[in-house]
């Protein structure tokens, strides 16, 4: 073993809750150190939309929402109730702003206000229609100079284009609509200026990720690439006291003074920890988690005794997956019209538009074998697939080459059915089309919520229903995907790891992914994940700097 390195924080995993970690670290005068498994830094959240749900935070507050603790602690009641302690709900909510304000006034982590974009479960008491998701301002890659080199990449469809999620929600209705041909102006017109001014704009989860990278080389903060951990190291008493890492063939010991913070995300990638714990079926080739995510964080926590929660929740993904390429995550294109899911016999058995979460919930709750919800599949009529962006592919566009025996087309509704074995599909079809002619789903209310209408056609009576009645007939399976699981080890509501009787272990913090999720089986908003990662993340170094001054 080479020669021990000593720091006063050591943070295992690059994604926003390991890069919050380390922040915080520096901002309070800490030394730190981010170890990370993989060649890239980023993790998941280089591959997301990089938006939090922050309730209170200064960006809802200047936007003049009034949103108060109160109304977010009612929301967060009414959503994740009582599945997860008082004390962690109440933690999120007072952690979670005081991490946007100092990083907003003290780094370039910025974020912004994505107006409209409702939480999950708007109708509920505390839930606002307005929105609490704020998502990362546009960063030049540029600025990280040669650390950009080594930034995960998301590689998003995007055709060179630089995009917000606010940016998409109009760019969806492109052929729609006049906002959504103004956007497309707008958002051309800024990848054209970028080009003559040789900048790099990045947007969503890469903005975030590239923004913490920066702040974090700008405070002094050390990242290790390629440098897995192989186990955590305790002195006499129990106490966890840092983390051996295989770095350059060789493994060395990381002391860590004040703590370890475990971020390394969850086991979306370990097909074998998927099975014992996870509803089946399920797969790795389902997930749009980072791949370095296979449990390490688990694994060490239950060596040392910690409990674990919600092994059997994953934050839930809808996807299209085909054969041999990255699995697609259907968020916007389940709220367009002219589109519906049904299971193997053909029926519809849910809101379309409902959260994604919600959705893949509802995938694993149908359990008659004759209508099998694993996979389902998507109907699409070719109206539809000329009017509004699908899968990544613009209004009109042709599904890829590669997808032609993915994607299964028919010139009737009848064909469709009898090429994927659908006894029932044109009944549901015909019973479908008359609830959109009406413009009410008497079934599962699709276009009820402000949350399904975010995504919809605002130029129908009902913004996410029109009849299926324009050959050809598209059938595309859908599998339950995830974008991380969302169990692990039990933390505090200062994110330390606990043992099943509730005491710490001590010199050990968990955030992120690796840590059993804060919203227990749900999901109340867009960032619901990011946000409290972040937030915990800060948490967990800020109890330690309080320990620290308090033993001087």
């Amino acid at each position: 073993m080479s020669a021990a390195h000593g720091y006063d924080v050591v943070v295992v995993g690059s994604g926003a809750a390991g890069f919050a970690a380390a922040i915080t670290a520096r901002l309070r005068g800490l030394s730190v150190l981010v170890v990370e498994k993989t060649d890239r830094y980023g993790g998941s959240t280089a591959l997301s939309g990089g938006a939090i749900w922050v309730p209170g935070n200064l960006h809802l507050d200047a936007a003049g929402l009034g949103d108060t603790y109160e109304k977010a602690r009612a929301y967060l009641d009414a959503t994740v109730g009582d599945r997860v302690p008082e004390d962690r709900k109440d933690a999120y909510l007072r952690h979670g702003p005081r991490m946007v304000r100092e990083f907003h006034e003290r780094t370039e982590v910025r974020f912004m206000y994505t107006p409209g974009y409702s939480d999950y479960f708007p109708e509920a008491l505390g839930g606002m229609a307005q929105g609490r998701s704020i998502e990362p301002q546009i960063m030049d890659l540029r600025r990280l100079g040669p650390l950009a080199a080594t930034m995960r990449r998301a590689g998003l469809p995007t055709y060179g284009l630089t995009m917000t999620s606010y940016d998409f929600r109009y760019l969806n209705m492109v052929a729609r609509t006049w906002a959504g041909k103004r956007t497309a102006v707008r958002v051309v017109l800024r990848a054209v200026g970028a080009r003559l001014a040789g900048r790099r704009p990045l947007s969503l989860g890469e903005a975030l990720i590239a923004r913490m990278r920066y702040a974090l080389d700008r405070l002094g903060g050390e990242l290790w690439l390629s440098a897995p951990v192989t186990a955590p190291t305790r002195d006499d008493t129990g106490r966890v006291t840092g983390v051996r890492v295989r770095r350059d063939g060789a493994e060395t010991e990381v002391r860590a003074r004040l703590g370890v913070v475990l971020a390394s995300g969850g086991f979306s990638h370990d097909q074998a920890l998927r099975e014992k714990h996870l509803p089946a079926p399920t797969s790795t080739a389902w997930t749009h988690a980072a791949e370095g995510q296979t449990g390490d964080a688990l694994r060490f926590g239950e060596e040392l005794g910690a409990a674990t929660d919600l092994l059997d929740k994953v934050w839930g993904a809808p996807s299209v997956c085909p054969p041999g390429e990255k699995p697609f995550f259907l968020v916007a294109d389940r709220g367009i019209p002219g589109m519906v899911i049904v299971n193997a016999a053909g029926e519809r058995y849910a809101n379309e538009a409902a959260p994604y979460h919600a959705f893949v919930d509802r995938m694993y709750a149908c359990d008659r074998p004759e209508a099998t919800t694993v996979p389902s599949w998507l109907i699409l009529d070719a109206r539809s697939r000329a009017r509004y962006i699908f899968a990544g592919l613009f209004p009109g566009q042709p599904f890829p080459k590669s997808w032609r025996d993915f994607v299964v087309e028919a010139p009737t509704l009848a064909d469709l059915a009898a090429r994927i074995g659908a006894p029932r599909l044109e009944a549901e079809i015909a019973r479908f089309n008359r609830f959109a002619e009406a413009g009410r789903d008497e079934d599962f209310g699709r276009g009820d919520s402000v949350y399904d209408r975010y995504y919809g056609d605002p130029t129908l009576k009902n913004p996410n229903l029109a009849p299926l009645d324009k050959g050809p007939f598209h059938a595309i399976p859908v599998h339950p995907g995830d974008i991380g699981t969302k169990g692990g080890l039990v933390t505090d509501a200062d994110a330390r790891v606990l043992r099943e009787d509730g005491t710490p272990v001590e010199g050990l913090y968990a955030a992120g992914n690796c840590s059993a999720a804060v919203m227990g089986d749900t999901y109340p908003g867009p960032g619901a994940t990011i946000g409290p990662a972040m937030a915990f993340a800060w948490a967990a170094v800020d109890a330690m700097a309080k320990e620290r001054r308090a033993g001087e």
